[in-house]
C-alpha cells in the first residue's frame, strides 16, 4: 500500500510539473484567455465553478497530504492544519497532555531541545523524544506514549523532538490553527473541525516515506467530516484516496459514538505499515497497541503558531 500511494502521488506531482509550463496560466481563473486577453479562459471558468457552491461561495476545502512535502506551506494560511504522526509523536503528545503536562514544546533538533531546557528550572521541564525510534541520550523520556504518566510530566513543560512528527509541525507553521491528531483522540479532533472551512490534513510519514497508519487516520477523519460535518467539501485526490484506504481496511464508517474497533485489530494492521514494522524491529510492539486505542482521550492538542507551544483545548 505504501509504495502504491507513493507511486500515485509521485506520478501526480510529475504530471503537474510537466504540464505546469504549458497549462498553469490557462487554469488560473485570473489569467486571460490567450486568444482574447480581456476574456477569462474557458478552462479557468470550469475550475472556478468546481470550487464554488450553488450559492456562489467558495466550497469548504478538505485536503490530505500523504507527506508534508506534498503541501505548499503558503496554501495553509487562513486554514486549519491537522498534523498526524500516529507512530508515535502525535499519540505521545496526547498522552502527555492527558497526564497533566502543562504544555509541549516541539523542537526540530536535539541541540534546540537541550538549549531550550536550559531556560527552565530543572524541576519544571522534561526532555522527551527519539531519533530513529530510539530514546535520546540525556533525555528523561523517549517516545513511548505510556511512559508519559502524571508522575513524570504533570505540571511540567515537555520539550519534545522526534524524527518525523515535529518536522511536520514545523511545515505547518503558516496555518492559522494547528491541531495534532491520532487515533486516541480522533473524535475530539473531528468535532473541533466541524465548523472549519479550510482543513489541511498533513501526514508526517516515516523517514520521508508514506506510511499507512497516518493515511488510515487521515481517511477516518475525512470519513467523519464528510458524513457528519454538515458541509460539502472540495477534496483533493489524496483525501479521496485516504478515505478509500480506511474504508477498504475496515469497511465501516466509524461514526462518532459508534463502537470503536478493537485495539488489537487496528494494531495488527498498523504493525504492517512502514512505521509499524520499524517499531516491531525495535521491540516496541506495546507502542503500536497504545496508538490503536481509538478515542481513549477527549482532548485536542493545539499548537500556537506564534509561541510554538502545544496545549490541550
Amino acid at each position: 500500500m505504501d509504495q502504491g500511494w507513493e507511486a500515485e502521488t509521485a506520478d501526480g506531482e510529475g504530471e503537474r510539473s510537466k504540464s505546469k509550463c504549458r497549462m498553469s496560466k490557462h487554469l488560473d481563473p485570473k489569467s486571460p484567455n490567450p486568444k482574447h486577453p480581456s476574456i477569462p479562459c474557458p478552462a479557468a471558468r470550469i475550475v472556478e465553478r468546481r470550487r464554488m457552491g450553488h450559492n456562489g461561495r467558495m466550497k469548504p476545502i478538505l485536503h490530505v497530504y500523504a507527506l508534508p512535502k506534498f503541501s505548499d506551506p503558503k496554501e495553509l494560511a487562513g486554514g486549519t492544519a491537522v498534523v498526524i504522526d500516529v507512530l508515535r509523536a502525535a499519540t505521545t503528545i496526547v498522552h502527555a497532555l492527558a497526564a497533566g503536562a502543562d504544555e509541549v514544546a516541539p523542537c526540530l533538533e536535539v541541540a534546540d531541545a537541550l538549549a531550550l531546557a536550559e531556560k527552565y528550572p530543572a524541576d519544571e521541564v522534561v526532555l522527551g523524544g527519539e531519533r530513529h525510534g530510539l530514546p535520546i541520550d540525556g533525555f528523561q523520556l523517549g517516545n513511548s506514549p505510556e511512559d508519559y504518566v502524571p508522575e513524570q510530566v504533570a505540571g511540567k513543560t515537555v520539550i519534545f523532538t522526534t524524527t518525523n512528527g515535529t518536522r511536520a509541525m514545523m511545515h505547518a507553521q503558516q496555518a492559522d490553527e494547528i491541531l495534532v491528531a491520532s487515533f486516541v483522540n480522533v473524535s475530539a479532533v473531528a468535532r473541533r473541525l466541524f465548523d472549519r472551512e479550510r482543513v489541511h490534513i498533513i501526514c508526517a510519514g516515516t523517514d520521508g516515506n508514506i506510511t499507512e497508519e497516518d493515511v488510515l487516520l487521515a481517511g477516518l477523519l475525512v470519513e467523519r467530516l464528510q458524513r457528519e460535518g454538515g458541509m460539502v467539501y472540495q477534496q483533493n485526490a489524496q483525501a479521496m484516496t485516504a478515505r478509500e484506504t480506511w474504508m477498504g481496511a475496515f469497511a465501516v464508517p466509524q461514526a462518532i459514538g459508534a463502537e470503536p474497533i478493537e485495539p488489537e485489530k487496528l494494531a495488527e494492521r498498523l504493525a504492517q505499515s512502514v512505521g509499524g514494522r520499524n517499531l516491531v524491529e525495535l521491540g516496541l510492539v506495546a507502542d503500536i497497541l497504545a496508538a490503536s486505542r481509538i478515542d481513549r482521550f477527549d482532548l485536542v492538542p493545539r499548537l500556537d503558531p506564534k509561541t510554538f507551544r502545544i496545549r490541550a483545548v
